[in-house]
């Protein structure tokens, strides 16, 4: 079987490292905060090329959190592309505003600046860039747009750890930068986590207290807050593996580039789209046909796993039905149905690889 996604592999490559980490959690009882949990914010908010680092419990938490810092007008409109994951628009909503789906660019699958351009309104307060498996988004033409209409930025990166645009990390462009730490992330723990990024000093200490019942010291409630922590054993576990995360990206690439010269040339299939001066994190490798769901079952006969991310657009889901319009986007509808994503990460051998491309230039050619 060619995995789709092998963390026992990972597991097994760094596993000293795993079980040095877990031990020490134990040993310590440090299962809320503890000791590695700053020891993980600072290096992560390095890595990434922020000034601070809020870990939280996992990546909806983040955007919440992160929406509710910025202090946007109660009932504001945010720009959301449609496909993506529910996490980016069901925390605008549960945070009491509006949500604006938009277009996705048709070559890189990232939110369409300009049909976002067409979509703004005076109730119009902030843009949400949805890094979408692993590709920065077009970060000079959306900060030309927040500047033009005074929007904040918020990045959805949870599909992009140590992705970069113009040689900057992406969570650190914005405003604020979300991340998600699911166990099957680029950089993932073993249970849920998240994290949010910023430079912004002021943001990130609210940010801060508002994942902690809006308080610094330990009885000092400036206001009410929540509880949204990451526990000690991901903090660990999440500490153990950043060391590793850039070489994972390298790996990913390489898988990538791999695809991109065996499946070249394919009729009926096309392959991702990748934007100039930009380090793509490839959480995915997702291409499009036609005949998505029998290229996906002759890979299975095949002992190849695939996956598809997302079946249906955010704006045809019933949560939605009430925000349908004669406007709604209507081509992530019609890309919705032909997405397909082929193993991807460090796990998977060179003759995996060959082996994925030989099974899908026969399906096309037979």
């Amino acid at each position: 079987m060619v995995k789709f996604l092998d963390l026992t592999a990972q597991y097994e490559s760094i596993k000293g490292d795993i079980d040095a980490a877990i031990a020490r959690t134990i040993e310590r009882t440090s299962f809320i905060g503890g000791p590695d949990l700053k020891p993980f914010e600072d290096p992560f908010a390095e890595f990434q090329q922020a000034a601070h680092c809020i870990a939280v419990g996992n990546g909806t938490d983040a955007i919440e959190i992160a929406l509710e810092a910025l202090d946007l007008p109660p009932g504001s409109e945010i720009l959301v592309p449609a496909n993506s994951f529910i996490a980016s628009s069901e925390a605008v909503t549960r945070s009491g505003h509006r949500v604006v789906f938009c277009e996705p660019d048709p070559e890189t699958m990232l939110i369409d600046v300009a049909d976002a351009a067409k979509r703004i309104t005076p109730k119009t307060k902030a843009i949400m860039c949805v890094h979408l498996y692993g590709q920065p988004c077009d970060m000079d033409g959306i900060n030309s747009l927040a500047d033009a209409h005074g929007l904040k930025i918020i990045e959805d990166s949870a599909q992009a750890h140590g992705a970069e645009h113009r040689g900057r990390r992406v969570g650190a462009i914005g405003d604020v930068g979300t991340f998600s730490f699911y166990p099957g992330k680029n950089l993932g723990a073993y249970g849920d986590g998240g994290a949010i990024v910023t430079s912004d000093a002021d943001l990130a200490m609210k940010c801060r207290m508002i994942a902690n019942h809006g308080r610094i010291d330990k009885y000092d409630h400036k206001f009410e807050g929540r509880n949204s922590r990451l526990d000690g054993m991901q903090a660990a576990i999440l500490r153990a593996k950043l060391p590793h995360l850039d070489g994972w990206v390298d790996r990913r690439n390489a898988v990538a580039a791999a695809y991109h010269a065996g499946l070249a040339g394919i009729e009926g299939l096309t392959l991702p789209t990748v934007s100039a001066n930009v380090r793509h994190a490839y959480h995915l490798f997702v291409v499009r046909t036609d005949r998505r769901d029998a290229l996906a079952a002759h890979l299975k006969t095949e002992g190849i796993e695939s996956g598809i991310h997302y079946p249906i657009a955010l704006n045809d889901l019933e949560a939605y039905a009430y925000l349908r319009s004669a406007d709604a986007p209507v081509r992530a509808s019609a890309i919705a149905p032909t997405l397909l994503s082929l193993p991807m990460g460090e796990h998977l051998e060179e003759a995996e690889v060959e082996r994925v491309i030989a099974s899908v230039r026969a399906f096309f050619a037979g």
